[in-house]
């Protein structure tokens, strides 16, 4: 009878030890937003696409607050002078050839920003995902990136509203860090539109930040877009004349 009573409490322990190992899924998704999502953010930055055995690099220098207001200009030669204004819920560019403003929106949204493979939509979302998806925690997967093989959670994510752009996405969250190291983007039908793979993070103001992301769109053969952030500066005060229609035209 002893030995019975023992093997029933060393199951019982043994099952409350490995479920306690796993958060739930939202949980999971809030960790990811603490580190992902910023009050504000300001930094310069790199994006080097890949296309049909082309090869560009773009730099630009970039403001953003919450999910109201971003401020992106292009440095690079070729490209000098192009700015973004996203505020109020719209988005506008400016070009240095037509000195002309032009708002974007509808449709032209989902369009790829400046050859990338990421759309104008992509680039300026910054509400938690949380927010936005219902998760649910489907199990356990192997990530392997650059050689290293990792032990991740992984979540679905169905969209709350019928405008999200991405209606189902799915994450692969390291275990040990909870980095998102991994995410698809899915179309309502369940086709893979996008997906995003961490190739460097950094801790910034006692966070694991992103700094380094390779994304690839499916419906663009042979692409793949790098966007390497540096000097990264996270929550700090920026003035509000940075996102003015005259900084978009100066």
């Amino acid at each position: 009878m002893k030995v019975k009573v023992f093997v029933v409490l060393f199951v019982l322990v043994a099952v409350t030890f490995t479920y306690g190992q796993a958060p739930s899924a939202a949980e999971l998704l809030r960790r990811v937003d603490e580190n992902e999502i910023y009050t504000t953010i300001e930094y310069e930055g790199e994006m080097i696409i890949e296309y049909q055995n082309r090869r560009y690099v773009k730099t630009l220098k970039a403001w953003a607050r919450e999910n109201t207001d971003n401020f992106t200009e292009f440095t690079n030669p070729e490209d000098r002078g192009t700015k973004y204004l996203k505020r109020g819920g719209r988005l506008y560019v400016y070009s240095p050839d037509t000195e002309e403003v032009m708002l974007i929106s509808g449709h032209m949204l989902k369009e790829s920003m400046m050859g990338s493979d990421l759309s104008y939509e992509d680039t300026l979302e910054n509400e938690k995902l949380s927010a936005r998806y219902n998760p649910v925690l489907t199990g356990s997967d192997i990530w392997n990136n650059n050689g290293v093989s990792r032990d991740c959670w992984v979540l679905d994510l169905t969209a709350k509203r019928k405008t999200e752009s991405y209606p189902k996405q799915k994450l692969w969250i390291d275990k040990e860090t909870e980095d998102c190291l991994h995410y698809e983007l899915f179309a309502l039908s369940g086709a893979k539109l996008k997906e995003y793979n961490l190739k460097k993070i950094e801790t910034i103001g006692g966070r694991r930040f992103p700094v380094e992301t390779e994304i690839r769109d499916f419906l663009r053969r042979g692409s793949k877009t790098t966007l390497i952030l540096k000097n990264i500066i996270l929550d700090q005060p920026i003035p509000n004349s940075v996102f003015s229609t005259r900084n978009l035209e100066r």
